[in-house]
């Protein structure tokens, strides 16, 4: 398995950065994440690094070297996250718990599955052409309907850490080509962007310049105003395939590797079965009540 990864993250016109990225690897699996705190709420980087730190946990105890059910890891990942971030504010006493979006891709078999929560983004390209992107849970993603410009677009119904149950979206697994190239980022990097811009930029550049390149003109187009900015990108190739600053050899890696925009600060997250993780998820969200929809545009997410 050969790939070359790489990642950017910037605060943009912000007083902090509530997006975290990371990926990690075995021998037979690549994951990638990238979350965006919530502003409007508090501690949004303390549940978008606790959302990664989990699911980087969770790879970490279930890679061996490779996922056996991918579709389980996401789910039962992406519940683990928003219970952390919910006992987080239960033993903190805080009235409203800390959120975050959430987007993973796994890389194994020579295949790719993602899930998301949320609107951070997967772009999915090969030669060039957009293969896939992942649908925002926000206004007119779900809602076509909704003029373009009605405040209602910009409004997520769903995060993880938010009372109700996030709502995840798994996708199925995909055959990836020589070449195929993966992005994940958050709203602050395609906010500014068109998908014809982004994809350009990924198709034409390898990762390291295609993060930067597209960090660099999301803040140009913000402007001053401009959101935290963070991309991921990846390149995939077949073994024995070098290419540039390429992850290679991996077959003899033993054991696993992380690299995160920012260091883990979490604990390890409650051990739990699903339906265990859902009990507690229950109970927890009876002490904040209900969710309330935020305008990202009027807060700093």
């Amino acid at each position: 398995m050969t790939f070359s990864v790489a990642q950017t993250s910037r605060i943009g016109g912000r007083e902090l950065n509530e997006d975290r990225s990371a990926y990690c690897y075995t021998a037979q699996s690549v994951l990638l994440l990238v979350a965006d705190g919530l502003g409007g709420y508090p501690l949004g980087e303390v549940a978008a690094q606790m959302a990664v730190d989990c699911m980087v946990a969770c790879f970490r105890r279930d890679a061996r070297p490779r996922l056996a059910d991918a579709e389980g890891f996401f789910l039962r990942a992406f519940l683990t996250a928003h219970y952390e971030i919910l006992r987080y504010a239960v033993v903190r006493s805080m009235d409203t718990p800390p959120r975050t979006t959430l987007v993973a891709a796994l890389v194994q078999d020579g295949q790719v599955q993602w899930a998301h929560c949320g609107d951070s983004r997967l772009y999915w390209l090969r030669e060039g052409a957009l293969l896939a992107r992942t649908v925002d849970h926000a206004g007119p993603e779900r809602r076509q309907d909704a003029a373009a410009d009605a405040p209602e677009r910009h409004v997520l119904y769903t995060c993880v850490g938010a009372p109700s149950l996030p709502r995840v979206d798994v996708s199925e697994p995909q055959p990836l080509a020589n070449g195929d190239k993966l992005l994940l980022c958050s709203d602050g990097l395609w906010g500014p962007l068109s998908d014809m811009e982004i994809a350009r930029a990924i198709a034409h550049l390898p990762p390291h310049a295609a993060t930067e390149t597209l960090v660099r003109r999301a803040y140009r187009h913000a402007g001053a105003r401009s959101d935290n900015l963070t991309a991921l990108a990846l390149e995939w190739q077949p073994a024995q395939k070098s290419i540039d600053d390429a992850h290679s050899g991996l077959e003899a890696l033993d054991g696993w590797v992380c690299e995160s925009s920012h260091p883990a600060v979490s604990d390890p997250p409650t051990d739990m079965d699903n339906n265990e993780l859902i009990a507690a998820i229950t109970a927890l969200r009876n002490t904040f009540g209900p969710p309330v929809a935020r305008l990202p545009q009027a807060a700093s997410e």
